[in-house]
């Protein structure tokens, strides 16, 4: 997916028009960014998605960034986390205001020493089925690589029922380079999380499938 022009996303924010606040036809969704290790530096590729979002959310729609790091089941690795306004006015303002607090998280962002990959995935799947939304997603941008903290368990089912996760461009790491079922391992443990908890499960490496997923 390419980076959309500042022009382009200005429009699309003015396209947002009013529509059903909440329900069986709102979209809630909950964007995962992996900040542990390397894989830090590779986050700037989820801004694209992140734009994309805000140019197609609609009123009554929500959006929800966190944090995947070394402890992940908690609020304070929530970025931002909003409910689109009916007004369209109000809802503009509410998409340049988010884009803001994360342009200063991209700058900000520092990495942690362990991935907890499975708390982040508790507490993105109890924050969507709150709200009651009808089509709700988290998308991953990780390697989904888990290495927890000593002492720390995640056994804990995962409230999936009706949701979809979507694995955004899984990255390799050096190992798998060497050993690639290591890498095609991780994908199956993932989606047998996912499925056997009620989720649906997709690997998306062409960000140009986006729209297709959250239509």
């Amino acid at each position: 997916m390419k980076r959309l022009p500042v022009a382009l996303l200005a429009c699309l924010f003015l396209a947002t028009g009013c529509t059903e606040v909440g329900g069986a036809h709102a979209r809630a969704v909950y964007v995962l960014l992996d900040v542990s290790g390397s894989y830090n530096q590779k986050l700037d590729a989820a801004n694209p998605v992140i734009n994309y979002l805000l140019g197609t959310l609609n009123s009554g729609d929500s959006l929800t960034v966190a944090k995947i790091d070394s402890a992940s089941f908690t609020e304070k690795d929530v970025v931002g986390k909003v409910t689109f306004d009916d007004r369209p006015s109000v809802a503009n303002e509410q998409k340049r205001a988010f884009r803001e607090r994360l342009d200063q998280f991209f700058k900000d962002r520092k990495p942690s020493a362990n991935t907890d990959v499975s708390g982040a995935m508790l507490q993105a799947a109890q924050s969507l089925d709150e709200t009651g939304d009808g089509r709700r997603y988290i998308l991953v941008f990780s390697d989904l690589d888990q290495d927890l903290p000593r002492g720390y368990v995640r056994n804990s089912k995962l409230p999936l029922q009706g949701a979809e996760v979507v694995a955004m461009d899984v990255t390799k790491e050096r190992a798998d380079n060497v050993n690639p079922q290591r890498y095609m391992d991780r994908l199956a443990h993932w989606q047998q999380v996912v499925t056997a908890d009620g989720g649906r499960w997709q690997v998306v490496n062409d960000m140009d499938r986006l729209d297709r997923v959250l239509d």
